[in-house]
Parts: structure tokens; sequence; C-alpha cells
């Protein structure tokens, strides 16, 4: 899959206008960690009692998270075979995403939970987005996840062809990609960077009710001549948005009252 422009269904960016001369305010960046977690079978081996005290502390330990950490649950079973859950947690502080973690591990539950994945990154302003009309995009530095049903989530890595290319050469190829994105309206994509931090060089979360036209999205990409620097774009997660408790109880595993 190519690397998507901005949606047409992003927030619109702030329309203030800074007195002459003054310098723009740096923006805070946010750390952004999507982490997914499979439920080791034995721990459904437990008596039902068991369970549910430990469902119970693992959604205290998630109640109780980092304070100004924002924190996104998702379902992947029935998906996903290498993974039953994903986090997706946004904060200011990067110390944020491991102290809740060590908070989760410590739980009985949390010490049951493999985790096949997880991906780091960090907002930033895109460079290819300043001739697009602004009420169409978002800052780029901070991410106000939806109210969507569905995320789609992939790590993404271009060719280094592409970043030998003209810084006008590029925009050309953008202009014509962001131009696909923004017919998609009911798809948010929300694009944070990793470049060493991660694998990775981007994460692109795919907001939307609609799974179809992400998928019409997707496949208008592929004839895109941005489509031609592509590296990699999988592992792909269709990724579901519940509660803490509905995502608990599809692991099989009782939340109680």
């Amino acid at each position: 899959m190519s690397h998507p422009g901005p949606s047409a269904a992003a927030p619109a960016a702030s329309s203030a206008v800074r007195p002459a001369g003054q310098p723009e305010a740096p923006a805070v960046q946010q750390y952004v960690n999507f982490a997914f977690y499979k439920l080791d079978r034995a721990f459904l081996q437990l008596d039902a009692q068991a369970q549910q005290s430990a469902a119970r502390e693992f959604l205290d330990c998630l109640r109780d998270r980092p304070r100004g950490m924002i924190l996104v649950c998702y379902s992947t079973v029935g998906v996903r075979p290498d993974c039953d859950l994903m986090l997706w947690r946004i904060t200011e502080d990067l110390e944020d995403i491991r102290r809740l973690e060590t908070a989760m591990r410590r739980t009985l539950l949390g010490r049951h939970l493999a985790t096949p994945h997880s991906y780091l990154a960090l907002t930033k302003r895109s460079t290819y987005i300043d001739k697009i009309d602004p009420d169409h995009i978002e800052s780029r530095t901070r991410v106000v996840p939806g109210k969507s049903k569905y995320l789609f989530v992939y790590p993404f890595v271009k060719t280094r062809d592409w970043y030998q290319m003209s810084r006008q050469a590029r925009q050309g190829v953008m202009d014509e990609h962001i131009e696909i994105g923004t017919k998609y309206r009911s798809v948010k994509l929300n694009t944070t960077y990793s470049f060493g931090l991660d694998d990775q060089e981007f994460m692109l979360g795919f907001e939307t009710d609609r799974p179809g036209d992400f998928l019409d999205l997707v496949m208008e990409l592929r004839h895109s001549e941005s489509s031609r620097y592509t590296l990699r774009d999988t592992p792909i997660f269709t990724c579901m948005h519940v509660e803490p408790e509905e995502m608990i109880e599809a692991l099989g595993v009782p939340v109680g009252k």
C-alpha cells in the first residue's frame, strides 16, 4: 500500500492569525504506540472466579494509567491469528508508555499476555500538505482518535530512491496521492513518524465506519505513482473499537459486574 495523504474527514487546522513578526510556537508532539497482545490460552484454564478477579485487576490498571495519556481499546479477535487485542496509547511523555506497560505486566492477566507486535512513532507535521485547503487537513502534531468503529493500522517504509528525488519531484507525486486521499471523506488518516525510533519510517492508522471505503482507497492508491516507492506496508491490522470490558470479554474471559 502506498502512503496516503490526509483525508478530508480530518479535523480542520487552526485558523488563528499570529501577530506580524511573531514566530509560530513549536507544537508539543505526541508519542504514539500501537501495542498488540496475544492471550496465553493457559489463562483460560483458571477457574471462572480467578479469571474474573484478574480481569477486574487488569481493567483497574488501564483506568489508572498515567495522567494525560489517551488510551483507546480495540479487539482483533477473529481477524488476526497472531493477536487478540490492541491498545492505542498516545502521550506527550514517552515514559508513560513504559509505566503503563510495567503496571500491566504486574497483573495476573498481564502476565499471560504476549506482545507479538508493538510500534512506536511521533507526531510531526507533513512536509507535503502546505498547498492543500487548510479546512481539510490537520496539523499532524496532535492525534485525536475519533469514534469510528474500525481502525486499520500498518507500518510503512519507502524505498531509498524516494529520498534521492528532488523536493519538487516528490511534491508532484504527493499532490496526486493526496488528491486521491481527499476523495474518501469517510476515512480519517493518522500519520505518525518513526525515523530513528523504530524499524519502520511511518505508522499509518485509518479510522472509518465503512471498511469498504478503505478497501477502495487502497485499491485506487495502487495505481498512483507514489506506489512505485513503497518498500514495505505490512503487516496490516484490522482493529475493532470496543470498550475495555468488551475487549476482555472477547477473549473469553468473564468480567462480571
